[in-house]
């Protein structure tokens, strides 16, 4: 693969729902540990250099402003623990961070997260978090839609499904930025 050059000045890293509640439950291939662990390595390094942090969390005010659709498979459920939209304490927030309440799977759409990353000249997107095929992907669909280069962190997400995991990354997310480790993303912000 390519090496991949990043500009912190015109680059946000989103990190998709690294919560209390959506890290207690079970993923794949990656622990939520590992994925929380690499997630605090990128956000440290771009905090670092002067980059924007946004952390991304869903949360709702009364449970009728999310969506429920007639669906075949049952929804995602979030584990049931104290505070359980709570950013995890390994990311923060830190100073300068933009927390970002989303009410569905991408981060986009009836959010402010669009207006935040123009207004401050922002074009690349590095893309991280749970779940992969679901918020993760909803979110680097509506990037790609709205022009974002993006960079997807693999190592740093991890999905309900091995399968879900594995497609997303080998067929969609190629085919809409680029796929890299966090080895090789820190390089990259590095310089």
């Amino acid at each position: 693969m390519d090496p991949i050059h990043i500009d912190v000045q015109k680059t946000a890293l989103v990190v998709i729902d690294l919560q209390k509640a959506i890290v207690a439950n079970p993923v794949v291939p990656h622990a939520s540990a590992d994925v929380v662990r690499h997630a605090a390595e990128l956000a440290d390094a771009m905090r670092e250099r002067g980059g924007f942090v946004v952390l991304v969390r869903v949360a709702s005010h009364d449970g009728r402003d999310m969506l429920v659709p007639d669906a075949d498979l049952p929804r995602f459920s979030r584990a049931q623990v104290p505070d359980g939209a709570t950013i995890v304490e390994e990311l923060g927030p830190r100073a300068g961070d933009y927390v970002l309440t989303k009410r569905q799977w991408g981060a986009f759409y009836g959010t402010d997260l669009d207006l935040q990353l123009r207004r401050r000249h922002l074009d690349t997107i590095i893309l991280c978090g749970i779940a992969t095929g679901i918020g993760v992907d909803t979110t680097a669909r509506e990037a790609y839609a709205r022009g974002y280069r993006q960079i997807f962190v693999e190592d740093a997400m991890a999905g309900l499904s091995e399968l879900e995991h594995r497609y997303t990354i080998e067929q969609v997310f190629p085919r809409i930025g680029r796929v890299r480790s966090t080895a090789e993303v820190l390089r990259a912000i590095r310089g």
